[in-house]
């Protein structure tokens, strides 16, 4: 890329084929999208670099060895962790990072071999110097016990307002989120619309609070990034970037039961300039989950399954404003997944979802790969609603497998057609022939078929809506 004296320097090679990465004065990274021209570059040439890429990258963090003896190193061990998997480790985790927070680029290290029991803890900014690395190589358990968690906490392991914060290794965060699934009564799946309003169930098992903690979330943050390690059976969702920006997940997993309530992989909100690739997502909810306030996000070679898809939204609820925009997802794969790939919005939501690319999705015993639903409502008992969260410019490109219900889905809303919606090279088989399959359903959905598909997506309706249907609801973004 060239321009003038204004014009920032890419530091960071393509991470894709169609985005880049660019440092402003200030050094914070920002996607910059390529144009179509650009895109068009050689895709063997641009898959080369990315491998080439990664391969630096991760050789680089290997060689990064732990000097257990440089003043930028602090090993929790040495601050009293036992390490033993009963004692509580919580207050050596606290003093450990008091320490590294005042040196720049220094690291938290959680050495190998060891258990830590660790309570609700908060690794807060913003008075900490900035790239700090938190070497996790040994196994971090949570708590089993209600008294640890009070009436209840949104999370267990918090990092605040951070610039340059990394997460790396091969540890592992266990949330040990059985003791709160065990007979649970969860809502149909979770809606994490506001960062304040996770999923309460009816009862909570074993004593433990209605209000389930996200294993690790990161919060007001910059250059964030998590690789390497696992994170495993959270009492709800298992990663979460909230008001996040440059965020990088990567060679790293995510892992609990397809049946384990309302467990989101990854959960992005308010966060923008956010890269998620070779990584494996199982759960049971939505492997990853877009909400509201996010652009800029890229998410490639990600396998999904069990879980519910990958889902932009439900947005809008209670009335409320949702924004989303730039968003691709592309060369990954879902199996035996409740959705594919999925927008969902409530109805009664403004804003607007755009700009957004699914594109070479390979899908394997899915319910229904494909799915715009405007009329998203969690189990309960939902009111009709004339105003809706606007959905348009959304491509589908290369989608294909087998599906065991319906392979395509788009409930538009009645007042609010969603417009833009494109589709090509779809080809999608019901995984038993033998059973009662029904054929892709359109409701209100105006677009374009670029391609024959398979099945045939007849309802689809060319051009755009009536003037009648107004597309701008005076609350846009």
């Amino acid at each position: 890329m060239s321009g003038g004296s204004n014009e920032m320097n890419v530091v960071v090679p393509e991470t894709s084929c169609g985005t880049g990465w660019r440092s402003g004065e200030s050094g914070e990274m920002t996607m910059v999208w390529l144009t179509p021209e650009m895109r068009a570059v050689n895709k063997a040439s641009c898959i080369a670099k990315q491998h080439k890429y990664w391969r630096h990258r991760k050789a680089s963090v290997s060689m990064l060895e732990t000097d257990a003896n440089s003043p930028t190193t602090f090993n929790v061990l040495r601050y009293g962790a036992k390490g033993d998997g009963i004692a509580d480790d919580t207050k050596a985790f606290e003093e450990a990072w008091a320490a590294a927070c005042g040196v720049e680029g220094s690291t938290v290290v959680v050495p190998s071999g060891s258990v830590f029991l660790v309570k609700p803890v908060s690794f807060s900014g913003p008075n900490c110097q900035s790239n700090i690395v938190f070497q996790l190589d040994g196994k971090i358990i949570a708590p089993k016990s209600s008294g640890a968690w009070g009436s209840g906490l949104l999370q267990w392991i918090d990092f605040t307002k951070l610039k340059g914060i990394t997460i790396r290794g091969a540890g592992i965060i266990d949330g040990q989120g059985s003791v709160w699934w065990k007979d649970d009564i969860p809502v149909e799946e979770s809606d994490a619309n506001n960062s304040t309003e996770d999923t309460i169930y009816a009862d909570a098992a074993g004593g433990m609070p209605s209000t389930k903690p996200t294993a690790l979330r990161f919060y007001g943050s910059s250059n964030v990034i998590v690789t390497g390690i696992t994170i495993q059976n959270s009492p709800q969702t298992h990663l979460k970037f909230d008001d996040c920006t440059g965020v990088q997940v990567f060679s790293m997993s995510i892992s609990s039961p397809g049946d384990s309530p309302n467990t989101d992989g990854i959960h992005l909100q308010n966060s923008k300039n956010v890269i998620i690739h070779s990584t494996s997502l199982a759960c049971g909810d939505d492997c990853v989950s877009i909400q509201t306030g996010c652009s800029g996000v890229y998410i490639h070679n990600v396998r999904c399954g069990p879980g519910h898809g990958i889902s932009i939204g439900g947005l809008g609820k209670d009335g409320t404003k949702a924004c989303v925009s730039n968003i691709t997802v592309r060369d990954s794969s879902l199996q035996n997944t409740m959705t594919g790939v999925r927008i969902k919005t409530w109805q009664g939501g403004s804003g607007s979802v755009q700009g957004v690319m699914f594109s070479n999705i390979q899908v394997s015993g899915v319910e229904t790969p494909i799915m715009i639903d405007q009329y998203y409502c969690d189990g309960h008992k939902c009111q009709n609603k004339t105003s809706a969260v606007d959905v348009s410019g959304i491509s589908y490109q290369f989608i294909k497998g087998t599906y065991t219900s319906k392979p395509v889905h788009f409930a538009c809303s009645d007042s609010m057609a969603c417009t833009g919606v494109t589709l090509e090279n779809i080809n999608l088989t019901p995984l038993q022939e033998k059973n009662q399959l029904k054929e892709p359903f359109c409701w209100h959905t105006f677009g374009e078929l670029r391609t024959s598909t398979t099945p045939p997506i007849t309802c689809l309706q060319k051009g755009g809506p009536s003037n009648k249907q107004v597309h701008n609801n005076g609350d846009s973004c």
